[in-house]
């Protein structure tokens, strides 16, 4: 993949990974579309961008609203913009046990998580395919590959990505189209921060294992490298990671694990 001179659209780029890799991405002399709710946040990510000589278009965007989303992307493909790479950041998660979530919760996660990200994917790329082809990457998580306690509803959102993407790219092979699906494991982000609680309030904290985390910053560049080689899957986090071979190659061990694994 090379990036120069080309139009990407990032979403969750007000903070975390999302704003890191806007200022990764930003270094190679590019065009960015940035999107997320907290529309100070992405003036802020608009700045760095800026002040690297590439430029950046604010989007301010709900993952959660579906019409909202499809109203945005014909106004961007309406003004003419070519986009090479679609980049999704955004997401929430959760700190609930399955019998103590409320199904309107579920609902609320899958619909930004998943339906969201499908959303607008859907919405881009017949886009891609008209011109050739281009990159879609989406967020998974560490957990999108096994469950994990309190996260049920994320784990789900995060799983069902798999499904979708890996049959989307199978179906588009000879149009070019590439995705990459990005697998962090503990980074310093505000996602537990925002994450819901049983009664649909934020968590407002960020969990020790997070801080304890991979930089945003150090986790764009891992993604950058990844998205360079068009890796079908990034592993971006630590040690932590290791519970993708033991969950693949040693399952008794995973499910002796999984109930003994502190999940704040």
């Amino acid at each position: 993949m090379n990036f120069t001179g080309k139009t990407f659209w990032i979403t969750g780029a007000a903070s975390g990974m999302g704003k890191a890799l806007c200022a990764e991405l930003a270094k190679q002399n590019v065009r960015l579309i940035i999107s997320d709710r907290n529309e100070e946040g992405l003036k802020a990510t608009a700045k760095i961008v800026e002040a690297t000589g590439s430029s950046a278009r604010i989007e301010v965007l709900d993952m959660s609203d579906t019409t909202s989303i499809m109203q945005t992307a014909s106004k961007v493909l309406n003004d003419g913009e070519k986009i090479a790479g679609l980049y999704q950041f955004a997401g929430i998660s959760q700190r609930s046990l399955v019998t103590e979530t409320p199904l309107e919760n579920d609902r609320k996660i899958m619909e930004i998580n998943f339906f969201g990200v499908v959303a607008l994917c859907k919405a881009i790329l017949p886009h891609m395919i008209e011109n050739g082809g281009g990159q879609l990457v989406a967020t998974s998580s560490l957990v999108g590959k096994f469950g994990f306690p309190y996260r049920s509803a994320y784990a789900s959102s995060k799983h069902a990505l798999f499904g979708f993407f890996e049959s989307l790219v199978a179906e588009n092979k000879s149009n070019n189209i590439k995705v990459s699906i990005l697998i962090p494991g503990r980074v310093q982000t505000n996602i537990s921060k925002f994450a819901l609680k049983k009664d649909g309030s934020e968590y407002g904290k960020i969990d020790p294992g997070q801080a304890n985390g991979i930089s945003a910053e150090k986790a764009a560049k891992l993604i950058l490298k990844g998205l360079k080689k068009e890796k079908k899957e990034i592993w971006v986090g630590g040690s932590e990671m290791l519970m993708l071979h033991i969950r693949r190659f040693f399952p008794p061990l995973y499910y002796y694990m999984a109930p003994r694994l502190k999940p704040m």
